[in-house]
């Protein structure tokens, strides 16, 4: 009812947020006035919206992001819970990695040798690529590395062609929060598709490399970041060359897979020093 509607102040004294941040909140649709005052443009909020309100406070508290707050208030009951356990997952997965990563800098710096991750080496065949490239930041290497991975997919799709061999992403430069490194993501296929738009084709040659596995929990940006700096260690410290960009390689199972299953390698390709 008319009667009860409160201002944006009121709004403000009820839930302690302050206007500026109902300012954001109702810029973003997340949290829409109940009316309108046609002629002064005053905002008024009913019941349903103080309590909205409430629950984007809660939500903010817990660290969660304006867009992922937006599809648990948009889902009801069982579905917001659940995604609300998604996002914890993955946070806890973050700190896991983040964990990782400073028990690696620690060895660095105490200048023990790298133990956390053990290394390998294999061949890799020459192989026919469809890509794709981007300067991208840490932030914003997630969204490119799914936006991509759709791209080159439904490129292949309209194509009838499939790929031979697992997905892998090329880092051309360093990807940080403070560097925009170029990645190419690159899809190997067998199959004759030609490039369009975004997408180029080219011969990744063959080449000797070596790589560390990581498993599901390791997939977070700093623990793929140790990753990347522990290759790098070995190769020089066995006195090998770099051949080609690091890269990883990311397999089928990445998005369904338990916290210990292997998901990805950290590659790179490397010249044997003479006479080894």
């Amino acid at each position: 009812m008319e009667e009860d509607l409160i201002t944006v102040g009121e709004l403000a004294a009820r839930t302690r947020l302050s206007p500026k941040a109902l300012r954001l909140y109702g810029e973003r649709g997340l949290l829409p006035p109940a009316r309108v005052d046609p002629r002064t443009g005053f905002r008024h909020y009913g019941p349903i919206q103080v309590e909205r309100a409430r629950r984007i406070a809660l939500l903010r508290a817990a660290g969660m992001p304006l867009a992922r707050i937006a599809m648990v208030l948009d889902a009801s009951g069982e579905t917001s819970a659940g995604l609300v356990d998604a996002y914890w997952r993955e946070q806890e997965s973050a700190h896991q990695a983040r964990r990782d990563a400073v028990g690696y800098v620690r060895e660095v710096l105490t200048g023990r040798g790298p133990t956390m991750y053990e290394i390998a080496e294999r061949d890799v065949p020459e192989q026919k690529v469809l890509f794709t490239q981007r300067h991208v930041s840490a932030a914003e290497l997630p969204g490119f590395l799914a936006e991509s991975t759709e791209l080159l997919f439904s490129h292949l799709r309209q194509a009838g062609a499939c790929l031979s061999g697992p997905l892998f992403a090329v880092y051309h430069g360093l990807v940080s929060e403070d560097s925009d490194g170029p990645v190419e993501v690159c899809a190997p296929t067998q199959n004759a598709v030609e490039p369009t738009g975004r997408i180029g084709a080219r011969i990744e040659p063959a080449h000797r490399e070596a790589y560390t596995a990581l498993t599901k929990r390791q997939d977070g940006y700093p623990a793929m970041a140790a990753a990347h700096d522990a290759v790098g260690a070995w190769l020089a410290g066995h006195g090998h060359a770099r051949g080609a960009s690091n890269r990883e390689v990311y397999y089928p199972n990445w998005a369904t897979a338990e916290p210990g299953e292997h998901v990805a390698d950290v590659a790179v390709p490397f010249r044997p020093r003479p006479g080894a």
